[in-house]
Parts: structure tokens; sequence; C-alpha cells
């Protein structure tokens, strides 16, 4: 038994997940790129006060979830793991400046968040997500293309069956007439009411929408829906953003009940979800329109609109599906090997020239015989092992094919480039 684990509700993501992993961050790189997103990085924490005054202290994010640092001075400034990626990139484009630049800004980061959360499959303390945000267009264009671009994402890792769920949550016209509503219909049922939600009904009543009690699902589904209390603007802004979706092909439905877990959303907010496993524990990911969170992180009011996917749920979901099995991590393109089992020198001295032209390549380095490194070098996965043998005094190598069983005498001076020459046609025929 180890005497030393990981913490609960984190994982070691060991090479064979990786070959999975690569795969997600190269599809939201490339999609990133191909919709004019531009990369940002942001720090692993920030001050708490971006993430309270952000996301809304009454949320279970803040309440409950938040990893807040000590520090070991006595600092004045209180620190918190980022749980989420908008606040951080918001704050950021407030200090910055960025409202001078041509608008929208386009910005899209893939990392880690961290929230202490109950752990459970597909949901960790440190997970990673693939966000993109739009700020400085009102949408409701922008909305559609990012909700497309979220359900192109899952299509091309391989994810079968996703739909969206959207809604509108209105804006500060609209809003306050419906929460005044919902607080009238939930105190009319009080005395069946958790604890917790109780005390968020006074502070925040939008909340016990978003709750997690089981007690609470009979209730949220019958209490007011807030699509029947929109201002004219927030339902034109609904309703073309459903037809741009329409015009694009995206599955979509609404849901009423659907409000988001942070308080800085407004208008549309949508979550993805494979067909029939709809639940708060069981979205893929979501995001929504932020109308008002560049003005409270200090900047002018700007509007935006993002999205945060979850990779490890993403994972999951193709593992179950048969399309996302843990795999060896690929192999070197060539293995040096050596019929002198004591001449290391000689072997990592060629492949470190060969590490130096660009490509794959381990080096044999254990004293062995010369069958036992060839049969490393094909368990390995490599395509060709180089035999330093009585040649290389001459300047010339054997090259095996491993796959083909083929053998052939190859320059020194040419191996690099012989090499290259055959991964390219074994790529590409």
């Amino acid at each position: 038994m180890p005497t030393f684990r990981a913490p609960r509700g984190t994982r070691d993501l060991l090479p064979a997940d990786h070959v999975v992993f690569d795969r997600l961050l190269r599809t939201a790189a490339d999609l990133a790129t191909r919709y004019g997103y531009h990369p940002i990085e942001t720090p692993l924490f920030e001050q708490t006060a971006v993430f309270e005054r952000g996301i809304g202290e009454v949320t279970d994010v803040v309440e409950k979830e938040l990893f807040r640092l000590a520090p070991r001075t006595e600092e004045s400034e209180s620190w918190t793991l980022r749980p989420e990626p908008t606040a951080g990139i918001v704050r950021a484009y407030v200090q910055h400046g960025m409202q001078t630049l041509p608008q929208p800004v386009k910005l899209t980061m893939t990392g880690p968040m961290f929230r202490y959360d109950r752990p459970q499959a597909g949901r960790y303390r440190q997970f990673w997500q693939f966000d993109v945000e739009a700020i400085g267009d009102p949408g409701p264009a922008v909305d559609a293309e990012i909700i497309e671009l979220g359900h192109r994402f899952y299509a091309e890792v391989g994810v079968d069956g996703v739909e969206v769920l959207v809604n509108s949550i209105g804006d500060a016209a609209c809003r306050p007439a419906y929460i005044a509503e919902l607080v009238r219909y939930y105190r009319r049922h009080a005395a069946s009411l958790p604890p917790t939600e109780l005390d968020r009904l006074e502070r925040n009543a939008l909340r016990l929408l978003d709750s997690k009690d089981p007690a609470m699902a009979d209730l949220n589904a019958a209490a007011p829906r807030i699509t029947d209390h929109l201002c004219d603007a927030c339902a034109a802004h609904f309703e073309s953003m459903k037809a741009h979706l329409a015009a694009l092909g995206v599955p979509y439905r609404v849901a009423p009940g659907l409000v988001r877990g942070l308080d800085y959303y407004t208008r549309t907010a949508f979550e993805f979800y494979v067909a029939g496993r709809e639940g708060q524990q069981q979205a893929l990911g979501g995001g929504g329109r932020y109308d008002g969170l560049v003005a409270l992180l200090g900047g002018k009011p700007t509007p935006g609109i993002g999205f945060g996917l979850g990779l490890d749920r993403v994972m999951l979901v193709l593992a179950e599906q048969g399309g996302g099995a843990v795999g060896a991590p690929e192999g070197p393109l060539a293995v040096v090997v050596g019929a002198d089992a004591e001449d290391t020198v000689a072997r990592l001295r060629v492949a470190t020239e060969l590490r130096a032209a660009g490509l794959r390549v381990r080096a044999e380095l254990g004293r062995r015989k010369l069958g036992r490194q060839l049969e490393a070098a094909g368990r390995d996965g490599a395509h060709f092992a180089v035999i330093l043998g009585d040649e290389l005094e001459g300047g010339q190598v054997q090259v095996r094919d491993l796959l083909a069983g083929t053998q052939r005498t190859v320059a020194v001076g040419d191996l690099a480039r012989e090499l290259a020459r055959a991964e390219a046609s074994h790529r590409h025929g």
C-alpha cells in the first residue's frame, strides 16, 4: 500500500490517459484559432474579491467551493485559486485596457481550475476547462456562434448525442420583477425549503432554481418561469439567438429552469448535455452572457459572452461511449541499438544528433545483447532500429524497418534525412 496518494478529488493523468487528453487540447486550440480567438493566460490565483464580486457571494462556488490561500506573511490581500476562468480573463481585459482594442476582443484559455466540491465521477477538485470569451459584442448572433463552437468541439472529439439547453435569464430591466414573484412563490412554500435555501431566499432567490438539493426538485419544476417575464428587448434577443441556432443546425431545447450557478450571467444561458442525461451533475459544460461583469470589475459597461467546457467530463463520456479508450503514447520513430552492448557512448551520441534534427529517437542505454535491444525497440512501437556495428568505423549504420522486416545500409551523414523522409512517407502513405 503506497504511503502517499494524490489529494482527494484530484487525479494523476498518466501517459496513456494523455493520448486522449492531448487530442482534446489540440482540438480546442485548433477550433479557437479557426473561430478567431486569441490565447490568453491568467494566474492560477486571483484576489478573492475578483470572484466574490464577479461570481456572486450568494453562490455555491463562493460560499462552499473556493480554495482560499493562506499567505505565509501578514499580507492584507486575500488570494483564491481560480474556480472558473471568466472572472480572471475579464479582470485582465480591464487591467490591460483591452477596451481600446477593436471590439469584440475574442480570447481563449485552456487550463486547470479548482473547486472544493464533493468528488464524484467526472467532477474533481482540480479540473480542466476549455474556455472562450467574446467581450464587446452585445449579440445575439455571437451568442449562437459561441454555442455552435462548443457543439462542434464535442462533435470533433467524438462525443455522440450532444444537445444544447438554452434559456434567457433577463437583465436589470426585467429580472427584478421576476425575482419578486419568485420570492413570493417560495415564501408560500417556506415550510418545505431546506435551511440553506431558506437562508438564500432573502439574499438571492434566483439561486434557489440552481439548488442541488433533491428536496427542491418539485418546487423548482413548478416555479414561475423567467421566460414568461422577459422585457421586450430580452425577449427579442432570445428569439433572435434561437433563430440563429436553427439556421446553423444546432439542436437545442429551451430549459426555463436553467439559470447557471454564477451571478454575472445576463440574458443568454446555455449548457451542453448528452441527450437523456440532463441534470446538474451531468453537464459537459456551459456558459452565458455577462453584460454587467466588466463594469463590476472596474471597467466601462461592456457586453460579453463565453463558455467553459470541462475536459475531465468529456474524457469520461468518451470512455463510456467507446471513443476515448486509453492507449499507448506515441512510440519513437527510431531506437538506436548496438552490437557492442558496452558501447553506450556511441548509441547516445547518434541518438542525440538525430534528436537535434527534430526526430523522435530513443537510445538503448542498457547493456544487453543486440537481440534484446531489438525486442525492446519493437515493444516501444518504434518504426526503425538504427543498428551500430562494425560499419560505424566507415561512417555507416544499418537501418532496420521493424514493421516491414527489411534492412539497409545508410551513411551516418544521411541518416537524419533518410529517417525523416521515411517517416513522411509512412504518415502519408
